[in-house]
């Protein structure tokens, strides 16, 4: 095989349809832009635009309310937890932080505040843990198993019925 034997398998590459050539062409004097206008122009974006009327996200109602403080956290379950432990990827005998679940590949997504620990699959073995925050019943699955869980961040009073 030569160099000048090498080409692409057949229909690999389209052919770029040529503007501007003439009415035979099917795509000739206005290029297939119809006429004038801002639209007919190169480099017009006009996302969300209708054509002075007042636009569809002006003329619906706002709702709700984005709080600009909140903080996620990675959810980290117990199954997954007891799963990593038994692959080897934590080691079950030290004590784990929230930068050993992230070593380990359970925690998931760029910008969160820390770690929740819940409580869905178990966990056999005894493990000292602190993460920011963890369920109730994750505690209690943990502590049931002889280990323990230290949240870094205080949980929220529950609001009292009156």
């Amino acid at each position: 095989m030569k160099l000048n034997d090498l080409r692409d398998n057949p229909g690999s590459r389209l052919k770029s349809k040529r503007l501007g050539r003439g009415i035979g062409s099917g795509k000739g004097k206005t290029s297939g832009k119809g006429v004038k206008g801002q639209k007919a122009r190169e480099g017009v974006a006009l996302n969300g635009f209708e054509g002075g009327q007042l636009p569809i996200y002006r003329r619906l109602p706002k709702r709700g309310f984005k709080n600009i403080f909140r903080k996620e956290y990675a959810p980290v379950n117990l199954g997954a937890l007891a799963k990593a432990i038994e692959s080897g990827r934590i080691d079950g005998s030290q004590p784990i932080t929230e930068d050993t679940l992230a070593a380990a590949g359970l925690v998931r997504g760029g910008k969160v505040a820390g770690v929740r620990l819940l409580a869905m699959g178990e966990i056999g073995r005894a493990v000292t843990i602190t993460v920011s925050g963890a369920s109730a019943s994750a505690i209690a699955a943990v502590e049931a198993a002889g280990g323990s869980v230290t949240t870094t961040v205080a949980a929220k009073p529950a609001a009292d019925a009156a």
